[in-house]
């Protein structure tokens, strides 16, 4: 429903909801994909890596927050999964080995029920 100002205007959240709705009829999804990558390079020029630490740490509590224990089972089966049949080492990709994603996410966590 349109919500208009006291001045017979239309408010801001719904001026921003209808352009969304026209522009997203417009345009495919690689115009999205195109400005989001733009938004990223810019922000990554803006930004350092304390700024992604902790835009990373705010988005971790927000998802232990909302999710259970199962969840995080789940995605550790399919990241294991996805990793296929590593050899343990260190690949030449610079993935880290499973030996060691284990390490430091028991870590992290220990880190964490101590604070």
């Amino acid at each position: 429903m349109a919500q208009n100002n006291q001045n017979g205007k239309m408010s801001r959240e719904e001026a921003g909801r209808k352009g969304g709705e026209a522009t997203s009829k417009n345009h495919d999804q690689e115009f999205y994909q195109e400005i989001g990558s733009k938004g990223g390079e810019a922000t990554a020029k803006n930004h350092d890596k304390d700024f992604y630490q902790e835009i990373g740490s705010k988005g971790g509590e927000a998802t232990s927050k909302s999710h259970d224990r199962e969840f995080y089972q789940e995605i550790g089966r399919e990241g294991g999964s996805a990793r296929g049949n590593n050899d343990g080492n260190n690949d030449q990709d610079g993935k880290m080995s499973r030996e060691e994603a284990g390490r430091k996410g028991g870590q992290a966590r220990s880190r964490n029920r101590n604070n």
